[in-house]
Parts: C-alpha cells; structure tokens; sequence
C-alpha cells in the first residue's frame, strides 16, 4: 500500500551532458522513466516531474537543485526522489525501484 505519492524528479537539459554523449538525453530519460515506473507499479500514484536546469521552475528546492547540478557539474539527468538523488547520467531503474518501495509502492507480480 503506498503510504504517500511521490514525486520523481529529472533534472537535466537540452543539450546532452559532455560525459553522457552517447546516452540518451534528459527528455528521452523522462519518458522512458514514466513507462518503466507505471508498468512496475500499475494503478500506484506518482508524479514524475522534468526540470529543466538552465531554466527551473519558480519552486525555491527545484530551482536550488538545478542550480546544484550545475555548480556541482553532476552527470545529467538528476533522478531525485524527496531529496535523494537515485540516478546520475544513466540512471538504473532498479535503485529507483527499491527508491520507490520505501515509500510502500508494490511491485507489480511477473508470471
């Protein structure tokens, strides 16, 4: 039973960052995040979120953190869930899940 909704947060840009040229861009990170998230834990709220770094929402801890990417020249994109970061440049999707099941998400059963 998941105890609250969480918001998973991308950070990243436009461009792709310099130590992730061949891996996919931040948008496509986005995407592909939101499909593997609601396929593992169907019919289970959550928010997924894209903050663009170079131009961050008015939200003062979302523009704080884009602007820490940057200062702290962090491998983009960010994959932040209530603080924590879970995945920097190519994110894997099993620490996001583990992430996820802190908060009482249940995955979904494989046959």
């Amino acid at each position: 039973m998941v105890k609250e909704k969480v918001e998973i947060c991308v950070y990243g840009a436009e461009v792709i960052c310099a130590s992730c040229v061949n891996l996919p861009s931040s948008k496509e990170t986005y995407d592909w995040l939101e499909a593997a998230v609601s396929r593992k834990f169907p019919d289970q709220p959550f928010d997924l979120s894209y903050i663009d770094i170079h131009n961050p929402p008015e939200d003062l801890e979302k523009k704080q953190f884009a602007q820490r990417v940057i200062e702290e020249d962090l491998f983009y994109p960010v994959v932040v869930i209530k603080g924590e970061i879970v995945g920097e440049g190519n994110p894997k999707l099993k620490r996001i899940y583990e992430e996820l099941e802190k908060y009482g998400y249940q995955p979904k059963e494989t046959p």
